[in-house]
């Protein structure tokens, strides 16, 4: 006695409402008739069906209920020509023009890519060979306790050619109170190594009357001097205006003190001129260290260090 059959022959289909199921081939009869092959037990009331025979969406002979109609949008994978595979591939797009256009877009970046790299290499390159600015420097020797102005330019229109401006010995300008020319310091450099002495006495003073001043506006006197290793300062007036500022007339050269011949050195000091005619003067007045010696002065437009 077995599940299969229990325990005789045939199934029990007048219980089993399913046994249309499991009725074999070509097999007749009502529901509550098997058919079965002489000598051949039945293993299982679930029958395997070869590939493709079901048809999906149809009645099954025999099986009670209505008949359902065919689905016209399926039909079994293994019953399409070429299979599963062809099944996968029926009904999507052909993506061979997708990867063809992404492949072109690739190549057409590195084309780029390649281009700016070129380019960049190019550029750097001429940035490298160009020669380094030149830098210059004047050496000069800022006043202490001046304040830098603004530069600007004097001496004639910047689009023709400036006048240049004059350069004079001080032994050869008008000399009052007891400045004297002399020449015992070696290493003046006016003519004939002639300076201008005696600048210790109060009232002392070298005046520089100036011709032809081509504009009104901002100059610039430099004063070639010399002090013996110690600091001096003078009295500087322009038309006879004294300036607020004293002449600083330091020690700039470092020389030690009494050494006249080591002590030459220059200054400089930013004024105002009007056109024409005008008088600069140096002189020993109140208040001033007047030890010191003259030997040049000259003349820049604008205010300028050099």
């Amino acid at each position: 006695m077995t599940a299969e059959n229990n325990g005789s022959g045939s199934a029990p289909e007048g219980d089993d409402p399913f046994a249309y199921l499991y009725r074999q081939e070509g097999a007749a009869g009502s529901a509550g008739q098997t058919a079965s092959q002489p000598g051949v037990p039945r293993r299982s009331y679930n029958q395997v069906r070869a590939v493709g025979e079901r048809q999906y969406g149809q009645a099954q002979s025999g099986a009670p209920g209505p008949a359902q109609q065919p689905n016209a949008h399926y039909a079994a994978p293994e019953t399409m020509p070429g299979g599963r595979a062809a099944a996968r591939q029926e009904g999507q797009p052909q993506r061979g023009g997708r990867n063809r256009t992404g492949l072109l877009i690739g190549a057409i970046a590195v084309v780029a890519a390649v281009v700016v790299g070129i380019g960049a290499a190019v550029i750097f390159n001429n940035d490298e060979s160009a020669p380094p600015e030149q830098q210059a420097g004047s050496g000069e020797t800022d006043q202490p306790g001046e304040e830098e102005p603004e530069e600007d330019t004097a001496g004639g229109d910047d689009k023709k050619p400036q006048k240049e401006l004059p350069k004079e010995d001080a032994a050869s300008l008008r000399l009052d109170g007891g400045a004297v020319p002399a020449k015992d310091v070696a290493d003046a450099q006016a003519r004939g190594g002639t300076y201008v002495g005696g600048m210790d006495k109060p009232g002392a003073s070298v005046t520089w009357e100036l011709k032809d001043i081509p504009k009104d506006g901002k100059y610039t006197l430099f004063v070639r001097y010399g002090v013996p290793g110690k600091d001096a300062d003078a009295t500087l007036a322009v038309n006879g205006k004294p300036s607020s500022q004293k002449l600083n007339l330091s020690n700039f050269a470092g020389a030690d003190k009494g050494e006249w011949d080591k002590g030459w050195t220059r200054t400089f000091s930013w004024i105002d001129l009007k056109k024409g005619d005008n008088a600069v003067t140096i002189s020993c007045g109140d208040g001033n260290t007047c030890n010191f010696n003259l030997d040049q002065m000259w003349l820049k437009g604008g205010w300028v260090k050099q």
